[in-house]
């Protein structure tokens, strides 16, 4: 069903195009990851498609019975407004018709012979059916508990930024929408949250569209892509790691077209600098066709994020931590726990929100004193501390300023010096935007500005506290990269399962029992650890049966059935290595026609989809293969026995 139609938007801020002319539609079922490097506009074009802003052309239509419901970065909440009653809908009727039939309840309690208390209640169960507000409640409790929120009845504006996200984020499932909107949905929230998110938003039938860095979210959620990249909108239908593949195809059919343009123009150069004799028709077209071809250069991408610089000298001694203890008043958030890093250590920290994972990093820094226990730092320990937290940050400085502060140059990793102003460049802040101030930079800048200031310091032990939170796809990509490379020590406390998964080859987990685990291998590792051992768990509360005794099974055992293939079986084994010849020859030719085709993107997305379906067949084929040969293997191996 169509939902939403955008025709020709644009959007502008002074001289910043963020988009041009972006047209697509909306139906039931579409699932839409946002994707662009910071600063590109894609909150905005989040908000333009709610009607919380205006586009500065163009229109966006949205069907007649379509609800719109849009979760923010900064969400708003009314004044003295409970977390169940903001997840209920504030005034909506669902809430409405929720207190009506309570209070009908209460009434009737208080005067069960009271005939206007009975009509009450009847009225109240006709709202409770008219708006399907039966399991509201009950869904609005569930979804703020997975969500991490326990307490229904706390006030909003009593909680952590992070809390209030989460109860903002809850109201956006539970409230029924056609069209969900959410902005960062997995910021602020633990891997087990994201998990059940992900779950949530792959079963929901309306249309969603989102802004994420989680890649493996994305990938699972997703099965439509637009791509933000300098005031253009490209769209892919695919999940993230199938527009990773399309996205390729692009950008060297880009490539492709790029260097006939070029060399059109060098020919066309060469005529123009001999001069025109005499202006003739002919003469004039060319002068036409030489300046329709200067104007025709592609715009530059959003360029590439780089990261080489150099790190000190780190000594053999780095950090040791020693059977320390934190509390917060009766609540114990560290007991005992001891780790000594060595050259190389790439430590995860992760376990569910409130458990402890941020302050265990601040001890490490130094930043919280351990209740108990010790935490010695080696002599040659630079640490660069790169938080959730912006308070380090003077907004009222120019970018400019604020790298000035950390450094004017700085060692790159080949030895080489580069001036501040060149690293800028290298973190996608041009010349006139180093000269902005930070309060005007959009979140997601002010993020990677704050990494780029840490990285410039050069330190040899690198604490990351969210480091995922507001960062774009590309400078996380970038930063990975760097990690590989970096020769220092890495503590990470993070949500983001893909980028653990890249980084870390140590995990520290906050159990729920209150323990601190040290687990070798990335987090799927970890992950696959902790549910083999509550499988273990649950294996020994189940009565096992009595063994038997090995004689006699094998006197038992039947007689193994003599193996032979079927008709069908024997038909394929005899045709099958054809049938891969030719799967194999319409791959070849598939790929002729899209190096034909190169310069169309809406042929070039036609020709990948049936790539993709052509390469589905042989890979069945060649499974197929496998078990017919391993089933003829068999056979010959039961005739010689």
């Amino acid at each position: 069903m169509h939902l939403l139609s955008i025709e020709n938007i644009s959007k502008s801020y002074g001289e910043k195009v963020l988009f041009e002319d972006v047209t697509f539609g909306l139906e039931t079922g579409d699932k839409i990851g946002i994707i662009g490097v910071n600063g590109t506009g894609k909150s905005t074009f989040l908000k333009v498609i709610a009607g919380m802003e205006q586009a500065d052309s163009g229109k966006v239509s949205v069907a007649n019975h379509a609800v719109i419901r849009m979760l923010l970065q900064e969400p708003q909440f009314e004044p003295n407004e409970t977390a169940l009653e903001h997840v209920l809908g504030g005034d909506s009727p669902q809430l409405q018709a929720c207190k009506q039939y309570a209070n009908a309840l209460e009434l009737l309690e208080l005067n069960p012979s009271s005939t206007e208390a009975q009509d009450q209640l009847i009225k109240a169960n006709e709202k409770m059916d008219e708006y399907d507000a039966w399991q509201l409640e009950s869904d609005a409790k569930q979804a703020l508990n997975k969500l991490g929120i326990n307490q229904f009845d706390m006030l909003v504006e009593e909680m952590s930024g992070g809390q209030r996200k989460r109860v903002a984020m809850a109201a956006a499932l539970v409230l029924p929408s056609d069209i969900l909107i959410l902005d960062e949905p997995t910021n602020h929230i633990d891997n087990e949250s994201v998990a059940w998110l992900e779950g949530m938003l792959q079963k929901r039938r309306g249309a969603l569209l989102m802004i994420t860095h989680d890649r493996y979210f994305l990938d699972r959620v997703s099965n439509r892509i637009v791509e933000l990249d300098q005031g253009r909108a490209f769209f892919y239908q695919a999940n993230y790691s199938r527009f990773l593949e399309l996205k390729l195809e692009r950008e060297e059919s880009e490539a492709s077209s790029e260097a006939k343009r070029k060399s059109l123009l060098r020919n066309e150069l060469a005529w123009m600098r001999k001069g025109a004799k005499a202006r003739t028709t002919k003469q004039k077209a060319r002068i036409d066709r030489f300046e329709e071809l200067q104007a025709t250069t592609p715009k530059e991408g959003n360029g590439k994020v780089e990261l080489s610089v150099a790190s000190t000298r780190l000594g053999r001694k780095i950090i040791e931590v020693e059977k320390i203890s934190k509390s917060f008043g009766d609540r114990q958030l560290i007991q005992d726990f001891s780790y000594i890093a060595v050259p190389g250590d790439r430590v995860g920290i992760v376990g569910r929100n409130g458990a402890g994972k941020s302050t265990l990093l601040k001890m490490i820094g130094g930043r919280l004193e351990p209740d108990e226990g010790q935490i010695d730092l080696g002599m040659t320990v630079k640490l660069g501390w790169f938080s959730q937290e912006r308070e380090e940050m003077n907004e009222s400085l120019r970018v400019q300023e604020y790298i000035r502060e950390a450094a004017e140059q700085v060692k790159t990793a080949d030895g080489s010096m580069i001036s501040s102003s060149q690293m800028l460049e290298r973190f996608l802040f041009s010349s006139t935007m180093q000269w902005t101030p930070i309060s005007k930079l959009s979140g997601g800048e002010k993020r990677r500005l704050q990494l780029l200031r840490v990285l410039m310091e050069a330190p040899n032990v690198l604490l990351l506290d969210e480091p995922t939170n507001d960062l774009d796809i590309s400078t996380l990509t970038i930063l990975e990269d760097y990690l590989d490379d970096f020769p220092g020590v890495v503590f990470v406390v993070s949500h983001d399962r893909y980028f653990l998964d890249r980084t870390v080859d140590k995990i520290v987990g906050f159990e729920d029992d209150g323990e601190q685990v040290i687990h070798t291998g990335n987090y799927s590792d970890y992950q696959a650890y902790v549910q083999q051992r509550v499988k273990g768990s649950s294996t020994e509360k189940t009565p096992s049966k009595p063994k038997v005794e090995e004689k006699v099974i094998e006197k038992n055992r039947p007689q193994e059935p003599q193996l032979k293939m079927s008709f069908k079986d024997q038909r394929d084994y005899e045709n099958i290595e054809d049938w891969i010849m030719e799967a194999e020859s319409e791959l070849e030719n598939i790929a002729k026609e899209m190096e034909v085709n190169a310069s169309s993107a809406g042929l070039l997305i036609e020709l990948s989809e049936k790539q993709q379906l052509a390469e589905q067949k042989l890979e069945q084929l060649m499974d197929r293969w496998a078990e017919l040969n391993e089933l003829a293997d068999k056979i010959e191996a039961q005739k010689k026995g």
